[in-house]
């Protein structure tokens, strides 16, 4: 009997604690749906755009450098070398005004003793020199960048860097995906609205985000954007933030 009269009170406090559950939530939810309705009504969306790109640049750079313990000879070198070198791009169909040297880096190298010391003697010269082709000729001066390490069989110490592939015409497409980017924010947010049994009002803020620039079918990104320049085929993705203002 006793037993029985225990479970019977301890089911009526569970009973009430439920209730008084209940009670709460009603009151969260309430509270939470005022805020809503007695907030700014407003909507933040984000939009983006994408948008294939070919390069239309490509900016290519070797270096190839002497060595002698004498300076004089060294720069005796490097210009002889200078010399094979123009002439092989020329050849290769590379016009001269699209061959560009730097000036010459000298780096002196002295003698280390045995134990790692350094002396004042000197042991010899490095003398480098870049060369720069920036063109439009963009499968020519790929296929030279990775032919003209032939020159080493001429006894030129030369070193091809990977060409650069660059769209020249980046700051006109930006305005039109970011045009592009802003359409898409505002379909959507007016999707959501409709959904919502409202209607969308005025654009009150916008806000652009970073300009993605990446290899084709790549899905890197990054916080402060991305500029690829080692692929001729990219894609380009703008993106905004836009708020707007909400009708009931």
């Amino acid at each position: 009997m006793e037993e029985q009269k225990s479970k019977m009170i301890t089911n009526a406090i569970i009973a009430v604690i439920i209730v008084v559950g209940l009670i709460a939530s009603s009151i969260i939810l309430a509270s939470s749906i005022v805020k809503i309705k007695g907030g700014d009504n407003r909507i933040i969306v984000t939009g983006s755009a994408k948008q294939q790109i070919t390069s239309d640049l490509i900016v290519w750079t070797g270096s190839f450098n002497a060595k002698s313990p004498n300076l004089q000879e060294a720069y005796a070198q490097l210009d002889a070398d200078k010399k094979v070198v123009l002439a092989y791009l020329v050849k290769q169909g590379v016009p001269k005004d699209k061959i560009v040297f730097s000036s010459i880096n000298t780096y002196t190298n002295y003698i280390i003793l045995p134990n790692g010391q350094y002396t004042s003697e000197i042991d010899y010269y490095d003398l480098n020199q870049t060369v720069t082709i920036s063109s439009e000729e963009i499968d020519k001066i790929t296929e030279i960048s990775r032919n003209v390490t032939e020159l080493i069989n001429e006894g030129i110490q030369f070193q091809s860097n990977s060409p650069q592939y660059l769209y020249t015409k980046i700051a006109d497409l930006k305005v039109t995906m970011l045009a592009e980017a802003t359409k898409d924010a505002k379909k959507r947010a007016e999707m959501i609205s409709e959904n919502a049994g409202s209607s969308l009002g005025e654009l009150k803020y916008a806000d652009m985000g970073v300009i993605q620039i990446s290899p084709l079918y790549s899905n890197e990104v990054s916080d402060y954007g991305m500029n690829d320049t080692y692929s001729l085929e990219k894609e380009i993705t703008a993106i905004v933030h836009c708020e707007f203002d909400i009708k009931k």
